[in-house]
C-alpha cells in the first residue's frame, strides 16, 4: 500500500519514529540500527515501508534500504516469525550477513540473535533455502548458457548469487553484476557487498 514515506522527522522513540507528511504524523516501527541512522529530528527523511495487517494489528514498519525491507519480508514468510521478531533480528544483523548465514547453514550465527533458538534458526535456513532453490531453478532455465558457464565455475560467485537472491534481487540483475566482478578474486562477503552496491544504483 505504501512503498515509501518521505517527510519531516518529528520524533524518535525506542522502537519507532514519527514522520510528518503534510500535517499527518505516521508512526513507523523500525530497527534500532535504522532509528540511530535515520537522522535528527527536524530533518527530511525517506523510509521504505511495509504495511503490516493482522486481525488485531495494523502497523507500518520502516527501513532505510530496500535490502532491509527484503530481509524483513523474507523473515515474515518463515513460519513462526512475526514482525517484532523480524525487526529485532534486523537490529542485530545486516542483510548481507543474514543472507550469508542462511546459504552457509550457519545455525550458530542465527541462534545468536535475540529470541532465535536452534530450532527456529534451522527452520529459517530450511524454509528460505527451499524458496531460494525454486527461484534459482526458474532463473537458470531462462539464463544464457554462456553466463551460466562463466559464473557458476566460480564457487565464491555462486554463493554470492545465492545470497543476493535471498535478498530479493532477480537472477538476471545479479548475473549482470557478477559479470563485472567475477575476475576480481573477491571473497564471498566482498562479492555480496560490491554486488549490493551495483544492484542498488
Amino acid at each position: 500500500m505504501f512503498a515509501y514515506i518521505k517527510g519531516s522527522l518529528e520524533e524518535k522513540g525506542s522502537n519507532y519514529v514519527v514522520i510528518d507528511v503534510s500535517g499527518i504524523g505516521y508512526k513507523i516501527f523500525m530497527s534500532d540500527n535504522s532509528i540511530q541512522s535515520i537522522g535528527e529530528v527536524g530533518e527530511k527523511v525517506k523510509v521504505h515501508t511495509y504495511y503490516y495487517v493482522r486481525e488485531d494489528n495494523i502497523s507500518l514498519y520502516g527501513f532505510l534500504s530496500k535490502e532491509e525491507l527484503k530481509m524483513f519480508e523474507l523473515l515474515l514468510s518463515v513460519s513462526g516469525i512475526g514482525a517484532k521478531s523480524a525487526i529485532s533480528m534486523l537490529s542485530n544483523i545486516t542483510p548481507s550477513s543474514f543472507a550469508f548465514a542462511v546459504i552457509s547453514n550457519d545455525v550458530a550465527t542465527l541462534k545468536g540473535l535475540p529470541g532465535i533458538g536452534a530450532k527456529t534458526a534451522q527452520r529459517i535456513i530450511l524454509e528460505l533455502q527451499d524458496k531460494l532453490k525454486t527461484e534459482e531453478k526458474l532463473a537458470i532455465e531462462g539464463a544464457k548458457e554462456q553466463i551460466e558457464t562463466e559464473i557458476y565455475n566460480n564457487e565464491n560467485v555462486k554463493e554470492a548469487i545465492q545470497a543476493l537472491q535471498i535478498l530479493g534481487y532477480n537472477k538476471k540483475e545479479i548475473d549482470k553484476a557478477m559479470q563485472k566482478l567475477k575476475d576480481d578474486n573477491l571473497s564471498v562477503e566482498e562479492l555480496i557487498k560490491k554486488g549490493l552496491a551495483l544492484l542498488s544504483r
